[in-house]
Formats: structure tokens, sequence, C-alpha cells
């Protein structure tokens, strides 16, 4: 292949092909990693300013210290590394669906794999978080912070069957798995969505969504994705 372009790996999947494609972008020269599912473009390494305001946002409104950290999704690992740059987290355990994925991270292919496999705080687990997340016994324990970033949105799914966790009973259950004071946030790639929050607000003591802006060098113009936070009531 051309040195500006690389396919590091391709294999199927149940949900479709998942392929890891390394190039050189010619707008910025910069070396790009891509995670493609099918035709779609799951994660690129050019665009990562809110899966680490993911991290950061939820991290911030939670004065917790030697915190209990479950993120579903780990992708290219920017959200993951990003909940372990705050020394207030006592561990994080990063859920993927995705056997490959996890296989990218722990064989050195991916750039942030190493911080990633050598920080004792951190466990990368091959699993499906959704059903964890709604079933009873969930992860083992109860968490601090429970932050996702699989779908494309509350709307906009990669599986179908992931649509009940984004219901009240479904994002109920889920709250169950979370300490009093325990936060929630989620990844969107669209604008806030207040139906999702109005929904939020109906499980948790307070939700909001924060937008995150960012320039898009491919577009020469500004892109605004989102990040929900919600907080569990404690008595």
């Amino acid at each position: 292949m051309s040195r500006n372009f690389e396919e590091l790996d391709y294999c199927p999947t149940p949900i479709g092909a998942l392929s890891l494609r390394r190039r050189l972008e010619p707008k910025t020269g910069e070396q790009v990693y891509e995670i493609k599912l099918g035709e779609e473009f799951l994660m690129s390494s050019m665009f990562t300013a809110s899966e680490k305001a993911l991290a950061n946002l939820a991290l911030k409104h939670h004065k917790g210290k030697e915190l209990d950290v479950v993120v579903g999704g780990l992708g290219l690992g920017y959200s993951a590394c990003a909940v372990l740059d705050h020394d207030k987290v006592g561990s994080l355990t990063v859920i993927d669906a995705l056997e490959a994925v996890i296989g990218w991270h722990k064989s050195g292919l991916l750039p942030l794999g190493e911080q990633l496999t050598t920080d004792k705080r951190c466990t990368l687990q091959q699993d499906d978080f959704f059903k964890l997340a709604l079933s009873e016994q969930g992860f083992g324990k109860k968490l601090d912070l429970i932050l996702v970033d699989i779908d494309h949105s509350p709307e906009f799914f990669l599986d179908s069957a992931n649509a009940a966790f984004y219901q009240p009973e479904g994002l109920t259950k889920m709250a169950t798995h979370l300490k009093p004071g325990g936060m929630f946030a989620l990844w969107s790639d669209e604008l806030p969505d207040d139906k999702f929050t109005n929904r939020l607000n109906s499980v948790f003591a307070e939700a909001w969504a924060e937008p995150v802006t960012f320039f898009n060098p491919l577009q020469s113009r500004n892109f605004t994705q989102s990040v929900y936070i919600a907080r569990k009531e404690n008595p």
C-alpha cells in the first residue's frame, strides 16, 4: 500500500466489518488513525475534543476521590486516557464488545495502547456494556461514574438492540449501579437534544447537556457535538 494509507487490520464482527486504517491527512500533514464499521466512520484521531470532554466534564463535576469509573466503548482510547489523566480516579474499567479493538491496544497497534495497558488502575474488558448496564449484577460493584461513548447519539445506534438503554426504564436500571451522588455521562455526535435531557431528568436528580465545539479542518468550519451529564440523588 501507499505510505500515505495503510489498512492495519480488518475483521468481520456480528455488527459488520471492522477496519483500522492509518493515513496521512494532506490538509494538516498529520498521521491519522480511523476506525470504520462497514462504511461508517466510528472514530478518527483528528477529532477527539468531545471524547476527551466526556471524561473531563464528568470528573469536573464529581468532587470525590479514589473514584471507581466504567467507560463503555474503547475506540481509539481518548476518553479512557482522559479519565486516567485525573489523579482522583482510583480504578477504571473500559468495556468494549469488540475483541479486535482491545487487541489493537494490547498489541501496541494504536498510539494510546501503552498508556492504557501500563496504568495499574485500568482494566480493558471484552463484554457487552449494554447487557451489563441493564442487568441486576451490573459491573460487579457500585460506581462513581459511568461514561458511554458507543452509539452516534441517543437516537442513532450502531445496533438497534442498544435502543432500550436510552429509554427511561433502561436509564433507571443503569442508575442502580451508581453510588449515591454518582454521575452518568454520554457522548453524542449531535447537537444537544432537549428531549433526551428531559428523559435524563425524569430518572436522575439533575441532568444537562454541554455542547463541545471544535474546528474541523476538512470543512474549514466549527463543528459541535454534545456531552450529556446526569447526577444521581445523594440522600
